[in-house]
């Protein structure tokens, strides 16, 4: 007990550190983004439907081959009219990957059990050197 006493900042530091390692590991547990290649996977093997919720501009410049274009402030009120089938795999695009996360919990809102966002969006996809179309 007296060492404990004697010794409890460096016990509480420990403690810290050990908990700042293991965080990244709970993190990514729960997170359910995709990188490139899993969307190519899912999108090949389960028929995944693709969702870009970029603006205008944006999706215009170049987004995913055969994606549904929502903007984000529509997609609560556009997404189940647009994409009926609730058990397919819905994967969510933006330009970078942070808009797409904000898509996916509103997503899983409305009921589609398996939304998730392409982490990195566009960028991530140009960077791993898959297509990307553009619209005239």
């Amino acid at each position: 007990m007296k060492f404990i006493l004697d010794n409890w900042m460096l016990i509480a530091v420990a403690v810290a550190s050990g908990a700042m390692l293991v965080w990244p590991l709970i993190q990514g547990a729960t997170a359910t983004g995709l990188d490139p290649a899993a969307a190519v996977q899912l999108i090949n093997r389960e028929k995944a439907q693709i969702v870009d919720i970029c603006d205008k501009a944006e999706y215009d410049a170049g987004h995913l081959p055969q994606a549904k274009h929502i903007p984000l402030a529509d997609l609560e009120t556009k997404l189940v009219s647009s994409v009926k089938n609730k058990t397919n795999p819905l994967i969510l695009v933006c330009a970078s990957g942070v808009r797409s996360a904000k898509a996916q919990a509103i997503a899983q809102k409305l009921g589609y059990e398996k939304a998730f966002s392409l982490q990195g969006g566009v960028a991530a996809w140009k960077a791993a050197n898959y297509p990307v179309e553009k619209s005239a």
